[in-house]
């Protein structure tokens, strides 16, 4: 992977090799966008659906850190199925929130910059979920928070956590910043968001050419010649 991105990095400073003269700084720029949408896109399919989060590990979301104490008294005492019932609601919620997330990746991909491809290109194996992340997560936030209140407030539960939440807090027993249910799911949401983004680029960047488009196939094909 470092010598297809050296030679992609040729094309950007005008010293290509022959067999790269007919790649355009347009076509590794196209060829980029292409599997950064691709990869972002097969993000937002695989979370933002029944068990998106809840069944998977590396991004299901837990009770807030601070409250698994009580979490444990629960268990103890045969209460683990409200536990249980909370958990499962976050992670709705946030199932339901993702797919907000598709058409600001694409926004974003539209208002990339050659020099923000340049930097993706010579950055590391997650540099475009980086440029995604600072592109596009004060927007999330905003999209995801309402979707995740509405989810959560069709159950009792989460609405008596939020109702006794301030009371812990004051008594040591709760962090302030886990008291706000929905700002903690869409918070967490949106790491597990960018996580898999960041798994679908680092598989990308291993693989370019299976990532499908013609004009991905087009760059990476000649640069995988080149080598």
């Amino acid at each position: 992977m470092r010598l297809i991105l050296a030679g992609v990095l040729a094309i950007w400073t005008g010293s290509a090799l022959a067999q790269l003269e007919g790649v355009t700084r347009a076509d590794a720029t196209a060829a980029l966008k292409a599997a950064l949408e691709r990869g972002s896109v097969a993000a937002v399919a695989n979370l933002g659906r029944i068990d998106g989060f809840l069944g998977n590990p590396q991004v299901r979301i837990p009770l807030p850190e601070s409250a698994q104490r009580a979490e444990k008294l629960m268990r103890r005492v045969g209460m683990g199925h409200y536990a249980d019932e909370l958990v499962v609601t976050m992670n709705r919620a946030a199932e339901a929130a993702v797919p907000e997330a598709k058409a600001l990746f694409v926004q974003s991909l539209k208002k990339m910059t050659v020099q923000d491809a340049k930097g993706i290109l010579t950055g590391g194996e997650t540099a475009g979920t980086e440029y995604f992340r600072r592109t596009t997560r004060a927007d999330m936030h905003q999209r995801f928070l309402p979707i995740v209140r509405k989810a959560t407030a069709r159950v009792d539960l989460a609405q008596k956590y939020e109702q006794y939440a301030d009371k812990a807090v004051a008594v040591g027993m709760l962090a302030k910043e886990d008291a706000d249910l929905d700002e903690y799911v869409t918070q967490k949401a949106l790491d597990g968001l960018y996580l898999m983004v960041a798994e679908e680029e680092k598989k990308i960047r291993k693989d370019p050419v299976s990532a499908g488009s013609a004009i991905v196939r087009k760059v990476f094909g000649v640069l995988s010649s080149s080598r």
